[in-house]
C-alpha cells in the first residue's frame, strides 16, 4: 500500500470542508460530535478512494469502488443527521458501524491478493 501525498492532502481537506459545512447547518446540540464523526468517516473513505494505491491494480480498483460507495453512504447519513435532531449514542452507533464495516471490507479485499 502506497500513499500519494497530494491526493491524500486533498482528501483530508475535502473531509474537513464537508465537516465544517455540516457543522454550520446542524440544528441540534451535537455539532462537535457530528463534525468530528463526519471528518473521520469522510477523510478515511476519501483517502482510500484516491490517495492510496496497492500492488495489484484489481485490488486498487475494488478498494476505490468500496471507498466511494462508503463515502457517498457516509455523506448521505451525515447530511440526514445534520437536519434531524438525534441522540449522541445513535450517531456514534451508525457512524461507527459504517466505519468498521468499511475497514473490514477493505481489509478483506487487500488480503485476497488477486
Amino acid at each position: 500500500m502506497n500513499f500519494k501525498s497530494i491526493p491524500t492532502i486533498i482528501a483530508v481537506a475535502l473531509g474537513l470542508l464537508i465537516a465544517y459545512a455540516l457543522y454550520n447547518f446542524q440544528i441540534g446540540d451535537n455539532k462537535l460530535l457530528l463534525s468530528a464523526g463526519t471528518f473521520l468517516l469522510l477523510t478515511i473513505t476519501s483517502t482510500m478512494a484516491f490517495g492510496v494505491t496497492f500492488e495489484l491494480p484489481r485490488t486498487t480498483t475494488n478498494i476505490r469502488f468500496v471507498s466511494w460507495t462508503f463515502f457517498i453512504i457516509g455523506l448521505i447519513s451525515n447530511t440526514i443527521f445534520t437536519f434531524v435532531k438525534f441522540a449522541a449514542h445513535s450517531y456514534v452507533l451508525v457512524t461507527g458501524i459504517l466505519l468498521l464495516l468499511f475497514v473490514l471490507i477493505v481489509y478483506s479485499i487487500s488480503k485476497v491478493k488477486q
